[in-house]
């Protein structure tokens, strides 16, 4: 039998760790005092755009994303940076610069961090947030009746992977590129006053991939429908020319067994859902009348919202009508 990770590091000696291994989430935290949780997250990755500002904007971006997702605040930030040794300096300062002024606007303050030499650039941070203990934003607690909603489009995914072949229009990436710079902030702001059932970001493992976390975790089934599903402008376009990134077929891999399609919904519609995002949005579930509450409290910060389904009694898995 295969030991999971939790297990090897005996989680049971540290009673102050709310969340680790062995209930993964987006992040982990540590109970400071009964008011008090430090939630430590870290991720990083390889140019998504080309313009080195907007990639460290978008990286600092989707790294803070995974504090929001757990109902905290970011305070604290460390660069990860590994660069190719002759990449021009004023390439790399631009990175450093589009991270930092994200950090910035997030209320958070970079403060260090570590530097390596790589043939491919790759950039992100260590983030450090504060969070209510007794208000953690996990992905186990998805309840039959709750209302799934999601706070950015899809599709950034197949839209970039488009661009590196050149195939990508110049509005669809622009469009897509403020999308990712764009702060889950003011989503997780909509919160406040909410104990939501369920919340998670939808990064790399697509919004099936996502999704799936939550209904096994939370032991409901989730509903979801397409036609309520927002797409950045392109998406449909480039997925109707099977531009899809190679780890979209990974996702569907792993995660397509406990998905089950509408007759109606063609190849390309599928592969869809499965293909990664970077800096997405909330994934949100919250009783009928919350959902409403957290609509309205969004709409008065700028912050878009679409509902798009429901979880449901029954077995774990998800459903795309």
């Amino acid at each position: 039998m295969t030991r999971h990770l939790g297990d090897i590091f005996d989680e049971a000696l540290w009673p102050d760790l709310l969340v680790g291994l062995s209930i993964a989430d987006d992040a982990a935290a540590w109970r400071l005092d009964d008011g008090r949780a430090l939630i430590a997250t870290v991720d990083f990755f390889t140019p998504v755009v080309d313009d080195p500002y907007d990639y460290g904007a978008i990286a600092a971006a989707n790294a803070l994303s995974d504090i929001y997702a757990m109902g905290g605040q970011p305070f604290l930030a460390l660069n990860l940076a590994a660069m190719p040794a002759d990449l021009p300096e004023e390439m790399l300062l631009a990175i450093l610069r589009g991270g930092a002024e994200k950090v910035r606007e997030a209320g958070a303050i970079v403060a260090g961090g570590h530097t390596i030499d790589d043939d491919e650039p790759k950039f992100g941070y260590a983030v450090l947030g504060m969070a209510d203990p007794a208000r953690l934003g996990v992905k186990a607690a998805a309840q039959p009746g709750d209302q799934l909603l999601l706070t950015k489009p899809l599709g950034v995914g197949i839209i970039t992977t488009a661009f590196k072949a050149d195939q990508a229009e110049p509005e669809h990436i622009a469009t897509a590129t403020e999308w990712m710079k764009r702060l889950n902030k003011a989503a997780a702001e909509a919160l406040k006053g909410m104990r939501p059932h369920a919340v998670t970001d939808i990064t790399g493992f697509g919004l099936l991939g996502h999704a799936w976390e939550v209904a096994e975790r939370s032991g409901v089934r989730l509903r979801l429908r397409y036609d309520a599903l927002p797409f950045h402008p392109g998406a449909l376009r480039y997925a109707d020319e099977l531009l899809f990134p190679a780890l979209a077929n990974s996702n569907m891999d792993d995660y397509g067994a406990h998905v089950v399609f509408g007759p109606a919904l063609e190849y390309e519609q599928q592969m869809l859902l499965f293909t990664p995002e970077t800096s997405g949005g909330l994934l949100i579930s919250l009783p009928p009348d919350d959902a409403e509450q957290y609509t309205r409290a969004a709409a008065a910060l700028g912050q878009p919202v679409w509902r798009i389904g429901e979880a449901l009694a029954g077995d774990p898995g998800i459903e795309v009508q």
